[in-house]
């Protein structure tokens, strides 16, 4: 008997800065009537899905940009949302911009995703680890990617939950380009990774990768979903927001790497498969057996060192001959 999961990547075209977070909402309720109409049992939203994506801008007032995160979950504006999920028996996971309090009254800021159960109950929070962007005001760009400066990484890593009969992950946009992400969840037994993501179309250091953004944000979530046999859901907020043009291409990936759905369109869609989850096992199982072929004594640079550290140069040598340092030659 095998686990068919039916999932559905929950697309959302552009967010005005201007739009409230209850015209934001009803946009994701109508996805989610739309979902149970199909049978979809776990709805994925994309990254900042209840705002404009706001790094986009250098912002210095305090109260505006603690405007843009959320300090409970649900709060008064998504409320409606986790009853009508539950309502209707599907869960959901959702991204946001957390504003959290540690124990010693520190206050953080994320850039966070929850899984919600089926039946309401919260499975885990996940607060992204790898913060893509720049953290001060670089005026020559077209925009800002200011991430570094809005958030800050999440302190519990990769965490792999029991949930929706399976073994569930989440990453966020910008963990998607690194292969560890894959490979930590992939050591937990993940069998369906969750991805919310806002990347724009124009990447200002080097714009020669910016016809390179479709093909590279598949490449990689493809690539992470075979080399660890997971699922994998991409979503994307995308489309021109605020003047900016942002990659859609929403997508659901199998354990064999293979797109099974897409997105068509830069607005709001829903894009549904059903995922069986046992299918993981046949990769699992067979070609990346981490117990029988893993050789992780090999794999300590992974984790030791940050940065490249390349290999020493060869010795400098004279034209045509085989060694030797060369030596000075005084100017005739």
């Amino acid at each position: 008997m095998t686990r068919n999961l039916t999932v559905a990547a929950a697309q959302l075209g552009p967010i005005a800065r201007t739009d409230t977070r209850a015209e934001v909402v009803a946009r994701l309720l109508a996805l989610l009537d739309e979902a149970a109409a199909a049978g979809v049992e776990l709805v994925v939203y994309p990254e900042l899905a209840l705002t404009t994506f706001f790094p986009r801008w250098y912002l210095e007032d305090p109260d505006e940009i603690r405007s843009y995160y959320e300090t409970e979950m649900p709060g008064p504006a998504t409320q409606p949302l986790f009853d009508r999920a539950r309502e209707l028996g599907i869960g959901f996971c959702l991204g946001y911009a957390e504003l959290a309090t540690d124990a010693e009254g520190t206050v953080h800021q994320y850039n966070s995703q929850i899984l919600v159960e089926r039946d309401g109950s919260h499975v885990a929070t996940f607060r992204k680890i790898h913060i893509p962007g720049h953290d001060a005001n670089e005026a020559w760009r077209p925009f800002q990617h200011l991430e570094r400066r809005y958030f800050e990484p999440g302190p519990d890593g990769f965490g792999v939950w029991r949930a929706f009969d399976g073994l569930v992950g989440m990453m966020i946009c910008n963990d998607r380009r690194w292969p560890e992400t894959y490979r930590v969840m992939g050591l937990q037994g993940v069998e369906l990774i969750l991805c919310g993501y806002n990347t724009p179309l124009h990447y200002a250091p080097d714009p020669s990768q910016d016809p390179l953004q479709g093909f590279h944000n598949h490449l990689v979530m493809q690539a992470g979903a075979y080399q660890n046999g997971t699922w994998v859901v991409g979503v994307a907020k995308g489309g021109v927001e605020e003047g900016v043009d942002s990659l859609c291409e929403s997508a659901i990936i199998a354990p064999s790497g293979e797109i099974v759905a897409r997105a068509a369109t830069t607005g709001d869609e829903l894009v549904v498969a059903t995922c069986d989850l046992d299918w993981c096992q046949n990769y699992k199982g067979t070609l990346f057996d981490f117990d029988y072929y893993r050789m992780p004594q090999y794999y300590g640079r992974i984790t030791a060192q940050k940065g490249a550290v390349l290999p020493p140069a060869p010795p400098l040598t004279e034209p045509g001959g085989t060694g030797g340092k060369l030596e000075e030659v005084s100017p005739s």
